[in-house]
């Protein structure tokens, strides 16, 4: 049996049968491209061309795929191509596995200038979709905690008590180191830049200041966005890939009362007290480098900080705290919410997670500044 695809060409006076014979198939390799290209190298002066498949012994879609592309390319060229001597199967193989001249793309692309800002204003779109989104999310929640505020038996205190541990207790150790190392950073910078004024003292009160107000929180945000944030987008995506999701409403469980419920309360409770431990921190860590490169006794600090902050200097980060909570907790449920059915979507939505996350924290950080700063508080 012959296992490489033959053609033998027999010419008559004004067409030519191309008899095909071997096995057509993708295993022939080399000797299936060689074949189907001599199909279409026929006589200049044949007006006809007839493909006897009769002696044919095997054939795939691969050759199905060089034989019509022959048929076609012939057809192209002005001469008459048919088959002969198919069977049923080959014929059938034939129409559905035939060859398809590519098309060319029709489409012109616009000038870079016009496709920068059509990309500008498909994220502004975008970017109000999602806000309409996470609107449309907050109401769904406070509805839900009115409906459950007068049945406290419906609450998932276990969920709660766990999430606030994964979410505040396990993360005491990096808030804190961070944010001591904020504090030192802030101290040293302030020394060096106020000596030239003779007032390095005064990194206490930048320290002080700018630490509790501002800094503590917005670190300590930046930080629960990353890691609690991404945490809660790959939780809830993962069970709505695996269909968890689907399995809960399948119960008549509310997935906003069993999943974003216990998430957000935990995050509500924990960044405040992750935020007062923040401050501390900072604190500790001007402490330390004023004492170091200032010769500032931790006395002389703490009276120094007494005097330069007010109980509401202390107070502006906690009243951020909660406000910070409830946007990376709605923006994590949200994106998490949109996750499709593939590891792509998953991991698409974690970036996009954390992104807009700290994007609002440091909005929300600038709208608590002007707000604090027309109050004067």
């Amino acid at each position: 049996m012959t296992t490489t695809p033959t053609v033998t060409r027999e010419a008559a006076q004004d067409s030519v049968v191309l008899a095909l014979g071997g096995t057509w198939t993708v295993a022939a390799g080399r000797d299936l491209e060689a074949a189907g290209a001599s199909l279409i190298a026929p006589d200049n002066d044949a007006k006809r061309v007839i493909l006897d498949l009769s002696a044919l012994q095997r054939m795939d879609t691969a050759g199905a795929w060089f034989i019509d592309r022959a048929r076609v390319e012939l057809t192209a060229a002005g001469a008459t191509a048919t088959y002969r001597g198919a069977r049923s199967a080959y014929a059938t193989l034939l129409e559905e596995a035939g060859y398809h001249r590519p098309e060319a793309p029709t489409r012109v692309p616009p000038p870079h200038g016009i496709a920068l800002l059509s990309a500008v204003g498909e994220t502004v779109v975008e970017s109000g979709v999602d806000f309409i989104d996470i609107v449309d999310y907050l109401g769904e929640i406070v509805v839900m905690f009115l409906r459950l505020a007068p049945r406290p038996w419906r609450w998932r205190w276990t969920s709660m008590v766990h999430h606030l541990e994964m979410f505040g207790l396990r993360s005491v150790p990096i808030i804190m180191l961070i944010n001591f190392l904020v504090g030192a950073i802030v101290t040293q910078q302030g020394i060096f830049q106020l000596a030239r004024f003779g007032a390095s003292t005064y990194a206490v009160d930048l320290v002080g200041v700018l630490g509790l107000r501002e800094l503590g929180v917005l670190m300590t945000s930046i930080m629960i966005a990353g890691r609690t944030g991404s945490a809660i987008t790959a939780e809830i995506g993962s069970m709505k890939m695996r269909e968890e999701i689907d399995a809960l409403k399948v119960m008549a469980l509310d997935p906003l009362e069993v999943l974003i419920i216990p998430r957000l309360v935990a995050l509500v409770i924990a960044l405040p007290i992750l935020t007062f431990l923040a401050d501390m921190a900072q604190v500790g860590g001007g402490l330390i480098v004023s004492w170091l490169y200032s010769g500032v006794t931790p006395q002389s600090f703490l009276l120094r900080l007494q005097n330069a902050i007010g109980i509401n200097t202390f107070l502006v980060g906690l009243i951020k705290a909660p406000f910070m909570a409830v946007v990376i907790g709605l923006i994590a449920s949200t994106e998490g919410m949109e996750v499709r059915g593939s590891a792509e979507s998953l991991g698409r939505c974690v970036t996009s997670s954390v992104v807009k996350s700290i994007f609002m924290v440091i909005v929300m950080d600038g709208l608590f500044a002007m707000f604090f700063a027309a109050v004067a508080y």
